[in-house]
Formats: structure tokens, sequence, C-alpha cells
């Protein structure tokens, strides 16, 4: 289909994001049942409820992206006497709001997870919750389940406990700007100057994130990285894709997340509750990843060793850094994809290879994924002491099928990069650029340009090309609507 020249870039993308989430299986539009059920929703959660500890003066803060509103976690920290750090992570309470089985719950069971487009973001729960009454918003009292952690000078995790908290954020924060701060490349943000004591607290935040992920790296954990893509926008029209980096603002909350994760997988364990994990299986191509490693002159052991690869990885990227992103993504593709599986006490854990942790059940983001939500459900049930709400079936099915819409919201997301790429490069037909061999198989050979984060098709001359080669190449042809760019391989 041609695309509309006289229609805006944004217009144009979210037309088509619309469209493939239909084609995926996901459900664009909230239907009236949910509407009427929020209708009747005027105000946050009362924080009157029994079991809730006071919390509200507590140093919290959000550190996300910059344009997120859906807000669903907070973080302080406390350093004790005896070395040790006490880290604090509040989860927005969801199910408060969203009761199981209702309008709002049961949409947000079909699509399973937000959806995040470049041009238009399509919200599991509706935006009145999810960036309002239930996102944890800065001076706003909001219900919470807290993770506490007891942290040693060797990043190890001393102890833990859960419970329901009232908190509020007294500083909503950005990655970028975080980063820059602690770096030393930028100045101190104004949400963190306008809280006395949090530019302390954040570096203290830093310091004890740094020792979680050493110690989950001396564990085998994979120091991957990919290139992602985010679009750039002037009003309606589409400026940029700009390459979105990983810093050490962004490592703070993964560290944190990852912990908390932990935690609660295992006290429901300890509460002879069942569990809805993430894993990544031991990787049934590690044959094939370990010729990938022989490629770049690493041995790796023939049995599956997450320390030995990461050490292969580590090396990699100190070796090549230009071509380890490309490396990261086939050892990830190699890896294969991560599922939902219910796992119940007693059972062997199949853990998360990636991660480097037995214990991982999604928890933190219950305004974003419908896992959390019902381990949400899960967590405040054992904590009062009721049954668990969910029978094993129920659970194994929701897990099945979160998977599968997590895979389709991926190639949703994918597509309309895609077709953002397209879109800011259909004025650029006939210009060269230096790019870099990303796939080469029998279906073609594909290519990422170097100075911005897309990738197209090579369309001749890709006989002996490996994965790693660089070269100039010509672009020759995009299809908007379908996300394709064509290249063509030429000279200087």
């Amino acid at each position: 289909m041609a695309v509309n020249k006289a229609e805006q870039h944004h217009n144009i993308l979210e037309r088509i994001a619309r469209r493939v989430m239909v084609e995926r299986g996901l459900d664009p539009v909230f239907p009236s049942e949910v509407i009427s059920q929020l209708n009747k929703i005027q105000g946050p959660a009362s924080l009157e409820v029994d079991g809730v500890r006071d919390m509200r003066n507590a140093l919290w803060c959000s550190i996300d992206n910059d344009d997120s509103l859906d807000l669903d976690q907070l973080s302080t920290a406390k350093e004790m006497t005896d070395g040790t750090v006490k880290v604090f992570v509040a989860i927005a309470d969801v199910d408060a709001l969203v009761g199981q089985y209702s309008a709002i719950d049961l949409h947000a069971r079909h699509n399973a997870l937000s959806v995040y487009t470049s041009a238009v973001i399509f919200p599991m729960i509706p935006v009145k919750l999810s960036n309002g009454l239930t996102s944890l918003n800065c001076n706003e009292e909001r219900l919470a389940l807290v993770i506490e952690m007891d942290i040693e000078e060797n990043g190890k995790l001393k102890s833990s406990s859960v419970y329901r908290a009232a908190v509020m954020n007294k500083a909503k924060l950005c990655y970028n700007s975080v980063a820059a701060w602690l770096e030393g490349t930028g100045d101190e943000p104004d949400g963190i100057k306008a809280v006395a004591g949090l530019g302390e607290n954040i570096r203290l935040q830093d310091k004890v994130a740094q020792k979680l992920r050493n110690f989950r790296h001396e564990q085998g954990a994979l120091n991957l990285e990919t290139i992602e893509g985010r679009a750039i926008f002037d009003g309606e029209i589409l400026k940029d894709i700009a390459k979105d980096d990983d810093n050490c603002a962004k490592q703070i909350i993964e560290d944190f997340m990852i912990a908390a994760n932990g935690v609660i997988a295992r006290f429901l364990v300890s509460k002879g509750f069942p569990s809805i994990r993430r894993v990544v299986k031991v990787p049934k191509n590690w044959d094939r990843i370990v010729e990938l490693a022989g490629e770049h002159k690493f041995r790796l052991p023939a049995r599956p060793d997450s320390k030995a690869l990461e050490n292969f990885l580590v090396k990699s990227r100190t070796d090549d850094p230009l071509r380890f992103p490309d490396l990261s993504l086939s050892v990830i593709k190699l890896m294969g994809p991560g599922e939902y599986v219910v796992e119940v006490p007693g059972q062997t854990s199949t853990g998360h290879f990636g991660l480097a942790v037995r214990d991982y059940a999604h928890s933190t983001a219950p305004n974003r994924r419908y896992p959390d939500l019902i381990t949400q459900r899960l967590v405040k049930a054992a904590l009062a002491d009721k049954p668990v709400p969910y029978i094993k079936k129920d659970l194994d099915d929701i897990a099945k099928h979160c998977t599968k819409q997590e895979d389709a919201a991926k190639k949703v997301e994918r597509h309309v990069a895609k077709s953002a790429a397209a879109l800011l490069l259909e004025s650029r037909k006939g210009d060269k650029f230096e790019a870099i061999v990303t796939g080469a198989s029998d279906k073609g050979t594909w290519v990422r340009l170097l100075d911005l984060p897309v990738e197209g098709m090579l369309s001749n001359h890709y006989e002996g090309l490996d994965v790693g080669t660089t070269l100039t190449v010509k672009l020759i042809k995009t299809d908007v609507e379908n996300g394709h760019i064509d290249f063509r391989q030429t000279g200087k």
C-alpha cells in the first residue's frame, strides 16, 4: 500500500502500529466494558489497610525513561553500621484497583503487556490507572509492595523481606540526566537538588548496584549488548533515529529489579505458593555457540557454561567493540527466547541462564506486564495467609498465553521501528552509507548502518560476505508500510 505523502510521519507510524497490532492478535482499543469499569474508579486505593507500613517519609525516587509516565517502581537505600546496605524497592499495588477477573483485568490478560512503538504506546491498563491512579507519581501517596534487601560488601544478598507499605515518590528522575550526573558529564538534575539528601542516596544506590552486578557476573551472568533505535520527532515529523545507549542509571534499576525478582520468587516458595517464572533455558544450540566462539579464536567447553560464555563476551567486547552488538545478537538468538513457566515448591528450578539466577519471577512492572500483576496477587495472598488465588491450570494457561503475546508484541515493536527507519531514509535514495554485515543466510544478507541504528537487506554482491564485514552500500529502495529497506553494495 502506498504511503500518503500528505500524511504526517507520526500519523503514518501510528496507523501502521494499529494495523500490525490487530494482525498479531493484540487489541489496540479498550472495549466498552473496560471503559465502564474505569469510569467508576474515582481515586487511588485507600492507604487505610491492615498490615500496611507507613514509609511515605523515606527518600523514594523513580528513575525511568525521559517520557515514561507509567511508574511501576521506586527505590532507596540505607547504609548500615556493619558495612551492609539496605536496598528498598517499592512496586506499585496495581491489584488494589484492578480486581481479579474484572473487565480491566481480562483485557490486560488478553494483551498481556504494554506495547511500546515509535509513534504510540498501547498500555496494558488504561492510562487513567497506569499513568495516574496506580502509577507511583511524584508527590502522590500510593500503596505498594516493598522488597527489602540486605546486601553484603561483596554484592551478595544477606537477607530479605517482603511487606505492604504506603509510599510517596520524592523525585521523578530520568536515566540519561542521572547517568550524566553520576558519570561527571552533566549537572545535578533539578529533581535531585530539590530533595535534601537524595543525591547522596542515589550515589549509594549506584555503588551497591555495581556490587550486585559484579557478584552476578562472577556467577556467570552474561554481559550482552544490542543496538536499539529511538525515534526522534519534531512535532509530527520524524527527524532522526538515535541509538539508545546503556548507562549506569539504567543499570541501577536493572540490578535492583533482578535482585527484587529473585526475592519474590523465593518468598513465594517459602510460603508454599506456585509462581510464574521467567526462564531462559540452557541453550539447545550450545554447539553452535561453541562454533561461533571458535570463529573468534576462543575455546568454550562442550557443555553449557555461562561463566565461560561471559568470559568470551567480555573479551570480545574489549577486542572489537564495533562488532560486539552483532555478536551479542547472534548469541541471544542461539540461546533461544525467554518464556514464562509455572513452578511449584519442590520442583527443580529451570533458572535464567542469561542472568545466572535460579529464582526469577517477574514482579516489578505490574502496570506494564500481566505476569507481574499475577505475581502481585500471589504475594498479597501469601502475606495475608489466604489461599492461592489461582488454580495450577489457570496459571499454566496464563504463562503460555503471556509468552505468545510477548512474542507478538516484540514483532509489532520491531515492525514499527523498521517502518520508522524506512520513513526516515525515504528521501535519501541513492545516498551512500558505511555499513557492517549483521546476517548472512540463504534468505539474504543483512547490513546495519554505522551512523544510524538502521538495518536493511543487501540486494547484490553478497556472495562471500561474512558477518562482521564492513562495506559501503547505496540505498535503493524503501517500503514504509512493510518496514523494508534495500541496499546495494557499492564502491567508495
